[in-house]
């Protein structure tokens, strides 16, 4: 296992470019599925969950050629379903989340579905009930093998239905609208997602042929086509790193400029790391942070402490939650996160507080940080990375903190960011991939 040696304490200074989204990337390579008609996607990061899938889209038996760097071209004219129950398949789900998306796709064109049950961070329980109460509402039938632990989905004929969601489901939605796109009649889902990603989702397949309206909000109408055609689709700037960027100039005290990252679809990720204080100027389409020797957490119009909070899109994405935490160490003042989605997501601040920080877990959803104001810088420290999410709050703290820092299992943090130790050493950074 690769680990990461950082000296903390170095400013950076320049311009950075954000990475593919990860979380539209596998959703629009899964979507692919849907067609034999060839399907280009640009963009793509290069990073471990991303790749693994293509790879699993290989063994599937779609074709796949690499145009460029971050661009692919796939046609699934042919597939070959009995992959899905192959002990290599089982080897790859285990350790990618994202393969669930598969099944919306091959259940609505080839009318089965077999997937054993995927992995991904280990954040708390991640149901996908969702995902398959909507296939069922939609006419499919599925089984849960324990002994395998593998879900076998299958269905004669997807017809249009109505439904409520029981959660407003990310990956939930874009299950239920892939399949959904090739079923008879109307689909209408209510309490549908509508992050950016499944927007981007929906855009894609309209240009494929599927008919979906209410795009961006939380009411989609889908009218079932009898095939779709093959696009040319972009992913959009991941907004997670750019917000892992926003924290980490914030906590280096550094000048850095991000670049291009379509700013109107960032919702309230800058307003939420204003709230900390931080300063953030608008370029075009880039967004500067100056450096800062001080940011002073907002409270409150009443004057009591902030809370922050993560909420279905448009509210605050959970994944950005550590960050914003690990940030708040360095500020003058104090904030309440409360991490509503995932109930161990924050059992990494034990590690932050081992590096002097102060912070009070309240219990397994919240944690009160009491800013430091930078009266020290946090302790370095030997760390394991648990998850993608917590592991860069990890590495935002150990290029803060006094000393030289390492920090384990960084295979975790690449299945988020691509070469993210390149790119930030060659801002000013420091740090030593071993």
């Amino acid at each position: 296992m690769s680990k990461f040696i950082i000296e903390g304490g170095k400013q950076l200074s320049g311009a950075i470019t954000p990475q593919g989204a990860k979380n539209e990337a596998l959703q629009v390579i899964c979507a692919t599925l849907l067609t034999p008609q060839k399907v280009i996607i640009r963009n793509i990061p290069v990073i471990r969950d991303v790749i693994k899938l293509i790879e699993m889209m290989a063994d599937l038996g779609v074709e796949i050629e690499q145009l460029d760097e971050h661009s692919y071209s796939f046609q699934a004219a042919t597939v070959d379903l009995n992959y899905m129950q192959s002990e290599q398949c089982f080897r790859q789900s285990a350790e990618l989340r994202g393969s669930v998306m598969m099944v919306g796709p091959l259940l609505a064109r080839f009318g089965r579905a077999y997937i054993p049950k995927p992995g991904g961070d280990k954040i708390g329980r991640r149901r996908l009930d969702t995902h398959f109460i909507g296939f069922r509402e939609l006419g499919a039938s599925f089984d849960y093998n324990q002994d395998r632990s593998c879900f076998d989905v299958t269905a004669e004929n997807l017809k249009g239905k109505y439904m409520l969601l029981d959660e407003a489901s990310v990956t939930g939605t874009a299950n239920i609208v892939m399949a959904a796109v090739l079923a008879k009649g109307t689909t209408t889902i209510y309490n549908a997602a509508c992050e950016p990603y499944l927007q981007q989702l929906c855009n894609m397949l309209v240009s494929m042929g599927a008919r979906i309206q209410g795009i961006g909000s939380n009411l989609l109408t889908i009218e079932g086509v009898d095939a779709l055609v093959g696009t040319d689709h972009t992913i959009l700037p991941d907004m997670i790193e750019i917000g892992s960027f926003i924290g980490m100039a914030a906590m280096t005290g550094s000048e850095l400029m991000i670049r291009n990252v379509v700013y109107d679809q960032l919702g309230i990720i800058p307003a939420s790391f204003r709230r900390l204080g931080i300063k953030l100027e608008r370029k075009d389409d880039d967004l500067f942070i100056p450096a800062m020797d001080h940011y002073e957490i907002e409270t409150f119009i009443d004057g009591a402490i902030m809370t922050i909070s993560d909420a279905p899109w448009p509210g605050l994405t959970p994944d950005l939650l550590s960050v914003i935490l690990v940030t708040a160490t360095q500020a003058k003042g104090s904030v309440l996160i409360h991490q509503k989605m995932f109930e161990s997501r924050l059992f990494f601040v034990d590690k932050l507080i081992d590096m002097g920080a102060q912070i009070i877990l309240c219990d397994p959803h919240r944690a009160t940080v009491i800013g430091q104001d930078r009266r020290f810088r946090l302790r370095a420290t030997n760390m394991s990375s648990p998850d993608i999410r917590a592991g860069v709050a990890l590495l935002i703290a150990a290029m803060n903190a006094e000393g030289t820092s390492v920090i384990h299992n960084i295979e975790q943090i690449d299945r988020g960011y691509e070469r993210i130790d390149e790119r930030l050493n060659s801002l000013g950074a420091s740090i030593e991939r071993a």
